[in-house]
């Protein structure tokens, strides 16, 4: 079963898109119960270079980017998922930038799936809190409406570069 998640504030520079897209350690309500992603969590589905699609608003019609493509670049920070995607000259890459850029699209979600053994649940009190160990992640996506309000978005002019990453990790673990 697929499971759709998020949260957050999106930042744009240009035609790159940049933010995080799940953050760690941060407790969600969810309604009937709250979740928390732990550090590590999409260790493996990162490292066995699947592909992962950026999206609109969980829209399959709605391709941003793949990192199949190489067109949207993911990696796991202290602070959680962070990303890069290079939009896409279509309607949607167009109408995103636009959106971005004004604020009124901020947040970014995933859709993700859970192996067995990759999450634990406890009782604290009268809530069930869910800590997500480990997940296989099959999209992320960029949402008016996230359900972890911690995640960021910005788009920028120019693609993000490792010596970017390496330059500016303080920076990308506090937006």
């Amino acid at each position: 079963m697929l499971e759709l998640r998020g949260h957050g504030t999106l930042k744009a520079t240009g035609k790159t898109l940049h933010g995080i897209a799940a953050v760690f350690n941060s407790e969600a309500n969810l309604g009937t119960f709250s979740e928390v992603i732990r550090p590590g969590a999409f260790a493996k589905s990162l490292a066995t270079g699947s592909n992962i699609r950026a999206l609109y608003h969980h829209d399959g019609s709605a391709l941003l980017g793949t990192t199949r493509g190489g067109t949207l670049q993911l990696r796991e920070t202290p602070q959680g998922l962070a990303f890069e995607l290079a939009l896409p000259d279509t309607t949607h890459g167009r109408d995103l930038a636009i959106l971005v850029d004004r604020g009124d699209v901020a947040g970014c979600s995933f859709g993700f799936r859970v192996p067995e053994g990759g999450d634990r649940w406890e009782e604290r009190g009268s809530t069930l809190v869910r800590e997500l160990l480990n997940v296989e992640l099959v999209e992320i996506t960029l949402t008016s409406d996230p359900a972890y309000q911690d995640t960021t978005v910005a788009l920028r002019n120019m693609p993000i570069t490792q010596s970017f990453w390496d330059m500016n990790a303080a920076w990308l673990q506090t937006t």
